[in-house]
């Protein structure tokens, strides 16, 4: 079980929703990944992100795919990747990398409420 936290302590996490412009492979990172930018609308604008999902995707599937990532975390340098947002997922039976799905197209930018 994970450790409690406050309403405070959740709002604190600003999860946004933006559509993948670009993807592409990422063959210097240590675990298979790929590169992608993602369109949060004009408030945030375009933002880099470094995801371990290529046990699920292709790179052709993913561009216009919505998805949802934390876009209030400091920067982190993933070799010479400077992954700006956390693209969200959780991990199948295998660890695999399964996407945190939107059922219906939501404006780039919408904060998760």
């Amino acid at each position: 079980m994970s450790e409690t936290i406050t309403f405070a302590d959740f709002e604190r996490v600003d999860i946004r929703v933006g559509t993948i412009i670009e993807a592409e492979a990422f063959p210097e990172a240590r675990k298979p990944a790929y590169k992608l930018k993602i369109d949060f609308g004009p408030e945030i604008g375009i933002k880099k992100s470094s995801a371990q999902i290529t046990v699920h995707y292709q790179l052709e599937d993913l561009i216009g795919r919505q998805i949802m990532a934390v876009v209030n975390f400091p920067p982190r340098q993933i070799g010479p990747v400077r992954s700006e947002v956390l693209t969200l997922g959780f991990e199948d039976e295998a660890g695999a990398i399964v996407l945190a799905a939107i059922d219906k197209p939501i404006p780039n930018g919408r904060k998760l409420m």
